[in-house]
């Protein structure tokens, strides 16, 4: 890692990025190692969690696509939630080929306090043994479990939204691509973290395309590669896969977008986010200097920048519900 992008970083940000530097990161390559050291990381979480008051979770199953096992689903309320309220179906990252609902508990009961609100948190099936479209149509199906049982779960269905994290992010937008074109669904919102939406952002390191940390340039690869089942960056890759291919932005729903400067993600994100303002589809963009992939959460989740961007977050998913 070059000295220059070190010095780019947060001041709170980089003591502990430079200890998180001594140990090994995901190596996508190998998912059953990978899972390994996800599962360690989400038992960790678990361990450090403390009690969060004003917010109260039930895990269920539902049914998953026909012939497919069932879809295992945390739904979060909020206590104070009054009427039919909305709902986020939250989407976690991981690459596509790690993570579950465990490793964003927090933001979920963050999410649902903030909105007075329900969250919904789905594990879909993983890539390399799954993959595209089976994830996203677990998340479709989820989303429409969702809308079928909306009077049950006291959900609004004109303020139902999607949002993910990283992959979650990628899978996010996919879903809201999809929901548009099979018109059975109105989202009324997308909030997208550094999500990874563009499979062609695969270029080997050099002076003009820099090493980047937390999320390397070949971890995304391997993760495009398990998630599409071939090499990425070819043609005929599907928008709801890549949703920065997708020629037509137009009838989406008002997206959230948000990312560090020094992310892998930065770029694919700005220029999705312009195309989406270009398209007449409301979006707030917001870009955190100093900030590499996935800063908020395993990097420094008490530092001032990510509080600001956690605020942030919470602060757009509130005025969803007041709308």
């Amino acid at each position: 890692m070059s000295k220059k992008y070190i010095e780019r970083l947060d001041p709170e940000l980089e003591g502990p990025i430079k200890a998180m530097l001594d140990h090994p990161g995901i190596d996508l390559v190998n998912p059953s190692a990978a899972r390994i050291l996800s599962d360690e990381m989400s038992a960790l979480m678990v361990k450090q969690r403390t009690e969060f008051k004003g917010v109260i979770s039930k895990d269920l199953k539902i049914p998953g696509q026909p012939g497919a096992p069932d879809l295992a689903l945390r739904i979060y309320e909020a206590e104070k939630r009054v009427g039919l309220t909305p709902v986020l179906l939250w989407i976690h990252g991981g690459g596509y080929v790690v993570g579950d609902m465990e490793l964003d508990d927090l933001l979920c009961r963050q999410l649902a306090l903030a909105g007075e609100s329900a969250v919904a948190s789905v594990n879909y099936r993983l890539a390399p043994e799954h993959p595209y479209p089976i994830p996203l149509e677990d998340c479709y199906t989820t989303l429409k479990w969702l809308a079928a049982e909306a009077d049950e779960l006291q959900i609004d269905r004109s303020r139902i939204c999607v949002g993910g994290a990283s992959a979650g992010g990628g899978l996010a937008a996919g879903l809201a691509l999809l929901a548009r074109d099979r018109a059975e669904i109105n989202l009324a919102w997308q909030l997208l973290l550094y999500p990874m939406i563009d499979d062609r952002n695969t270029q080997l390191p050099s002076e003009d395309f820099p090493e980047t940390l937390m999320w390397t340039r070949e971890m995304n690869y391997a993760g495009w590669r398990a998630y599409l089942g071939h090499e990425p960056g070819t043609k005929n890759v599907e928008p709801y896969a890549s949703p920065a291919r997708a020629n037509d932005l137009e009838g989406l729903a008002p997206a959230f977008i948000g990312t560090g400067d020094l992310d892998l993600f930065a770029e694919e994100g700005l220029i999705y986010g312009r195309r989406l303002v270009a398209a007449g589809v409301p979006t707030e963009v917001h870009v955190y200097p100093g900030a590499p992939h996935a800063f908020d959460g395993m990097v420094a989740p008490e530092a001032e920048i990510s509080k600001k961007f956690r605020n942030d977050i919470l602060w757009a998913y509130k005025r969803i519900g007041i709308r």
